[in-house]
Parts: C-alpha cells; structure tokens; sequence
C-alpha cells in the first residue's frame, strides 16, 4: 500500500515483541492481520556459545530498506517492521524481528516470509560462531537453501 513507511531498526540491544506489534497496531482498526517472525540463536546442540554479527552500518540499513519497500509494494500492508541485532547474541536470545500488518492474513504472511527469505540470504550481516569450549568458530556460511527461498520471489523476467 502506499504510504507505508517501514520501520527499520538494526541495534545491538534486545527488543519486545508484543511492544512491537502495540507500537505497530494501537489505535488502528484497519489492521485485521499481525505475522510476526522472531528468529533466535541457536545452541547447535550445545556446542554454540554465541552467535556474533557483524554489519557494515548503513549498507545493511539501505539493503533492508530496500526489500522492505519492495514488499509494501508488493502487498497490502498496513504496517512493516524489521529489525535485526548485532553484537554477540547467546543461545536463545532474538535476532531478527519482522511484524507485517494488513487488513488480510494472506498479505501479511507473504510479506513476512518474503522478508524472512531476503534477510536470511542477502542481508549484509556476517555471522562468526563461538564455541562453548571456549574457542571461536569459523564464519557461518550461506545456505543454499537460503538461496533458492529467496529465488523463489523473483518476479518474471528477473
């Protein structure tokens, strides 16, 4: 929908969820739908004692923006959120946070998880594992996986 800012935040502290979702809906009545993604560290079985990322500031704010818009264009939404930590995060902390509002599920499902796919794949964030015994890990790989959600997306002729 036009009109729609996306709030986009990169940060390094923890964030509410349910006072991001209150931020992003409070007072409207032309919100019929919330998706939210809450993306966590994992433990890797218990090897995994933080998850440092690493950005290059405004590169990674202007890339999120960038997909962002993209999915205000592309669907209905009321209202668009995202943000993503830096820093070392431990083991069952947030990392990623993205709230998509519209007056349908449908878009608001879409949209989240057209976001979930590009920041997972091509957001400009380098991720180095430290393990719990106490030695750095290396840089975490993309996925292919990753990659092939994200193509996904493409529109025709891309």
């Amino acid at each position: 929908m036009a009109g729609v800012v996306p709030a986009i935040r990169i940060q390094r502290e923890d964030f509410d969820i349910a006072a991001e979702i209150a931020g992003l809906t409070v007072g409207r009545t032309d919100i019929g739908a919330v998706v939210t993604f809450s993306g966590l560290c994992r433990d890797e079985q218990g090897a995994l004692s933080a998850l440092e990322l690493e950005h290059y500031p405004g590169m990674a704010e202007a890339e999120i923006g960038r997909i962002a818009a993209e999915a205000t264009e592309r669907w209905p939404l009321q209202g668009l959120t995202v943000i993503h930590r830096h820093g070392k995060i431990a083991p069952g902390e947030n990392i990623v946070l993205v709230v998509a509002a519209s007056s349908h599920r449908q878009a608001a499902f879409e949209a989240a998880n057209f976001l979930m796919d590009y920041l997972k794949s091509r957001a400009p964030f380098w991720k180095k594992e430290h393990r719990a015994d106490g030695t750095e890990g290396g840089w975490v790989e993309a996925k292919e996986a990753d990659d092939r959600a994200a193509d996904r997306w493409k529109k025709q002729g891309e």
